[in-house]
């Protein structure tokens, strides 16, 4: 699948400045290209930073790309993780199918980048989004889009605002839900009328049938599994039901976020008449938190972010203030855990140093022995999802395990 190679590559022409955390003001004015020439360092930067591994990227990439293709599954990676075209590029020269987005907006900068295939995983509703999305299917035959639909209201408000709309049917699939899900029809009888609705509408052409597991558990206990390994089944009846009922010989199937992929190959994969797609999008950045626990290639994935924080006050004897905080770093599934000190002062923190809470500009590391004063501390972070969100510009690091790592791209986000 495509984007346009030209419109990534222009992003290194751009010029940076102070909105652009962490990059020293002799960078401002330059475009990143021309920083990078330099061959800067990571002591080259300002704390607090957040950096990205391109190893661990490399790596993650082909582990992911080996893993679907021998499951003979597609991957639609879900792009609102990084919102990073520099990356969506990369994910879909190893093989993508196409990239996942979840709001009219998000979908808007794909597009804007060159992305020919994007599935929403929403369902659109809003009338600026749709009269969007209709126009350009209708400016570029070649355009393939995607979005959802879960209750028949949704079918007719879909319609109601389509009606003069240029170009042709938009596609949709029927979305599953669950119990104490998120969005999503509730059940599979419900789920078929809406699929009726479709067939029935003036501007709609029914796909397939899309779901998300991940809703269902937050964990791998046996609770969680049973629950999904039953709601995907359920997605399985419905995609059975719906037999003839599709605009193509082959229909969409996708689910899978990055928690439980693993599950939906048991489930789906092989399902006659069915394209089953994955959606996973933290596998890319991995994480030393949430993900390293819960994600079936945890073995095989390496997390390829890190932040680095520098010590600014010691108060108390075993209290370390870093100079990071809620504004830098996620939070929402784990705080950062300390890994090593960097730079002059090198070395690994005591087994039992932790951080105990973050603020908006601050992180309590409480650490037996001295955290100096000026000293660098390697973060390992959880939830790459809320990582990216702060940050614009996102410096990549040749190997974060170097002594002092060099810069080789700078990876731009857009939230």
């Amino acid at each position: 699948m495509t984007i346009d190679s030209e419109v990534v590559a222009a992003l290194a022409d751009r010029t940076l400045g102070p909105e652009h955390k962490a990059l020293p003001p002799s960078a401002w004015g330059r475009t990143a290209r021309e920083f990078l020439a330099g061959a800067p360092r990571l002591t080259d930067l300002s704390t607090p930073v957040l950096t990205l591994d391109e190893s661990a990227i490399a790596n993650n990439l082909a582990v992911m790309a080996n893993w679907t293709r021998a499951a003979g599954v597609a991957l639609a990676p879900h792009g609102k993780t990084t919102m990073a075209p520099q990356l969506w590029a990369r994910q879909l020269a190893a093989g993508s199918w196409g990239i996942t987005l979840a709001t009219p907006w998000q979908a808007q900068v794909a597009r804007a980048f060159g992305v020919g295939r994007i599935l929403l995983a929403n369902a659109l509703v809003d009338p600026v989004g749709l009269r969007w999305v209709a126009a350009e299917q209708a400016r570029d035959a070649e355009f393939e889009f995607l979005s959802w639909v879960d209750s028949v209201e949704t079918v007719a408000w879909m319609d109601e605002h389509l009606r003069e709309a240029p170009g042709p049917r938009l596609r949709v699939l029927v979305e599953l839900g669950g119990p104490h899900g998120r969005t999503g029809a509730r059940t599979v009888d419900r789920a078929v009328e809406v699929a009726r609705a479709v067939a029935a509408s003036a501007r709609l052409e029914l796909a397939g049938v899309a779901g998300y597991e991940g809703a269902l558990g937050h964990d791998r206990g046996s609770r969680a599994l049973d629950a999904i390994g039953h709601y995907l089944d359920e997605m399985a009846r419905l995609h059975r039901e719906l037999a003839g009922m599709f605009a193509a010989e082959q229909a969409i199937l996708t689910a899978g976020g990055s928690s439980y992929p693993d599950l939906v190959l048991d489930r789906l994969a092989g399902l006659e008449g069915a394209q089953v797609i994955l959606r996973s999008g933290a596998y890319l950045i991995h994480d030393d938190g949430f993900y390293a626990g819960i994600s079936p290639l945890a073995g095989s994935l390496r997390s390829a972010m890190h932040g680095w924080a520098r010590a600014v006050s010691r108060p108390e004897p075993e209290l370390a203030l870093l100079d990071a905080g809620k504004r830098d770093l996620p939070f929402d599934e784990g705080l950062p855990v300390p890994q090593i000190i960097a730079g002059p002062q090198a070395g690994r923190l005591d087994s039992a140093a932790v951080v105990s809470a973050l603020n908006d500009q601050h992180t309590f590391l409480r650490a037996p022995g001295a955290v100096a004063v000026g000293s660098v501390v390697r973060l390992g972070l959880s939830h790459p999802c809320t990582a990216f969100d702060k940050w614009r510009l996102i410096p990549v690091l040749d190997d974060a395990a170097a002594a002092d790592p060099r810069v080789v791209d700078l990876v731009h986000t857009f939230f």
